[in-house]
């Protein structure tokens, strides 16, 4: 465990037993330089703890870098929630649960949405602590704005690989469309883009390619559609040996966090001369939405502050192309500079 945690540069890990409301949940604080620790709560099924720990860790990692670039004034953390394998439980008592967890830390983790955390499931966390953003109540979902940063983020992308201002005519293959990945297809849409799009949940992917005149191709087909953005939008690692040579595409920009299975695998990216926009500075509107909004500051600022991913992102293409240095290594450098470099 202590291994773990130094290998990963990581402040603290909290664990939290309730047997009546059958929570164990786990929260882990990577780092607080610039601010108390901010990232969602995770509630999924782990095959065993050791899983659950080694997520948990590699999420919060990922939240500080996040939020180094983003340019917020929180650091990183996250929470996941081992979900019962019987789906007989009662949700308000678990989250109430996990919202006592969270406010026994007094303000060093700020808690809000993930992977099988829902708007309704922070309404119940917010009844125990103010350490939360991005309810039902507080008109700061990152959903959407995480959307409008992916799709900032893809313009930039275009305009670095392809010299294009304009996404009109261009195919876009999304695999995943939940809430980001559905947002995202309707800003593609509007904006010209020709799209295939495909989701394990057959009803989901039916409803957003009837809605926006998409193509459907099954999970299976997606990764090798030819198009020329691939944009990932479900769960991690779908970025490794199998799928990358499988690949017909000039970019790869998406909303899904961990896409690259291992960090060499953007080298393989690059040497393939496909464009990686790093998933934790393209998907981070997300966590403009809640940091600003944990800070109560407007919708208009946020909106602002997540379009203005581009230039990011811009940036750090420019540097990977100088310096031959694949775009996830230039953004990890680039956080690094900010996490652990000296203070000015």
């Amino acid at each position: 465990m202590f291994d773990k945690i130094e290998r990963a540069r990581l402040e603290s890990i909290h664990f939290r037993h309730d047997p009546e409301s059958r929570l164990n949940a786990i929260i882990a604080i990577h780092n607080t330089r610039l601010g108390p620790a901010l990232g969602g709560c995770r509630c999924i099924r782990y095959s065993n703890d050791n899983e659950a720990i080694d997520d948990v860790i590699k999420l919060a990692r990922g939240m500080s870098y996040k939020a180094a670039l983003a340019g917020v004034p929180q650091g990183g953390g996250k929470a996941v929630i081992m979900l019962p394998a019987d789906m007989n439980l009662n949700r308000h008592s678990l989250y109430q649960a996990f919202g006592q967890f969270v406010h026994s830390l007094d303000g060093y983790y700020i808690t809000a949405a993930d992977s099988g955390t829902q708007l309704a499931d922070l309404d119940q966390v917010a009844t125990v602590t103010p350490y939360v953003s991005g309810t039902s109540h507080d008109g700061y979902n990152p959903s959407p704005l995480t959307a409008l940063g992916v799709f900032a983020g893809i313009k930039a992308a275009v305009r670095h690989q392809l010299q294009r201002d304009s996404l009109k005519g261009l195919h876009i293959a999304i695999q995943g469309v939940g809430n980001v990945g559905f947002e995202l297809a309707g800003l593609l849409h509007n904006a010209g883009a020709r799209l295939t799009i495909a989701d394990t949940n057959t009803e989901r992917a039916r409803l957003c390619a009837e809605a926006f005149h998409a193509d459907q191709a099954s999970t299976a087909e997606i990764i090798g559609i030819d198009c020329d953005v691939f944009s990932p939008c479900g769960l991690g690692g779908i970025l490794n040996n199998e799928t990358i040579p499988r690949l017909r595409c000039a970019i790869v920009a998406g909303a899904a966090n961990n896409q690259l299975q291992s960090p060499t695998h953007g080298l393989l990216l690059q040497q393939r001369d496909i464009l990686y926009a790093p998933d934790y500075v393209i998907n981070a509107g997300g966590l403009i939405t809640v940091s600003l909004g944990f800070l109560k500051k407007p919708l208009a600022e946020i909106r602002n502050r997540t379009l203005g991913l581009k230039h990011t992102l811009l940036n750090l293409f420019e540097r990977s192309r100088a310096e031959k240095i694949p775009p996830g290594q230039i953004a990890d450098r680039m956080a690094e500079d900010i996490l652990y470099g000296q203070l000015t």
